[in-house]
């Protein structure tokens, strides 16, 4: 590998790494807003409420992530790379760490109306931003993502019906985990799962153009 293409691979480890970073705070934003999470989110809190289990949610992600990616590994391994790993042991991790530290300086304990819409609209474009960053440095997806991608090179069906059909199947679960839990369901389906499930991709192609791809390339 010459200097030029090591520097372009450091690049890429970077961008990865605080892409993954990122969406592990974004996710504790949406968590916060009280707003709804992503579709997946939905589905891994909502099994994490249910199962009951005496996990920290780092804790319980990862080891959901793990099952998946041994899934992903049988139905399609190339998928598999170093944001797929970094993904699966640290974004719960995040998430609980924001989360506690968001609690501790009492920034929601009242929280308003608008500071939750400010909470959910920061997450959605910290998430779409960091989803750039991530993406664009070609290093592996997240176990959830790599699914749509297999069920599409299959031929299943469209990329982006795949998409739409695993989001709708988390969405599912997570209601029904909450809903048998007794947990309000709106703590995590609502408003934001709507929003990230149908328009984030423009916002994510808008920080590709301006950010991720320039700073790739410069």
């Amino acid at each position: 590998m010459n200097t030029k293409e090591n520097n372009k691979f450091v690049r890429r480890l970077i961008m990865c790494v605080v892409g993954i970073a990122l969406c592990g705070f974004s996710i504790a934003l949406f968590k916060l807003s009280n707003l709804g999470v992503d579709p997946f989110q939905s589905f891994a809190q909502g099994s994490h409420i249910f199962s009951r289990l005496p996990l920290s949610y780092g804790s319980y992600y990862m080891i959901l992530n793990f099952i998946m990616l041994v899934i992903v590994f049988f139905l399609d391994k190339h998928y598999i790379n170093i944001a797929t790993v970094l993904n699966m042991f640290f974004v719960g991790y995040i998430v609980d760490f924001t989360v506690d530290l968001f609690k501790r300086f009492d920034v929601i304990a009242n929280a308003t109306v608008v500071t939750r819409v400010i909470l959910l609209l920061s997450g959605i474009v910290l998430m779409c931003f960091s989803a750039s960053l991530y993406y664009t440095a070609d290093l592996g997806v997240s176990t959830y993502d790599a699914f749509p991608l297999v069920m599409a090179d299959k031929k299943v069906a469209k990329f982006q019906y795949c998409r739409v059909g695993c989001d709708f199947v988390c969405v599912t679960i997570g209601f029904l985990c909450l809903y048998f839990s007794g947990t309000k369901v709106t703590s995590l389906i609502g408003v934001g799962t709507i929003i990230t499930a149908f328009f984030m991709g423009p916002l994510i192609e808008v920080f590709n153009v301006h950010i991720a791809r320039p700073l790739l390339n410069k």
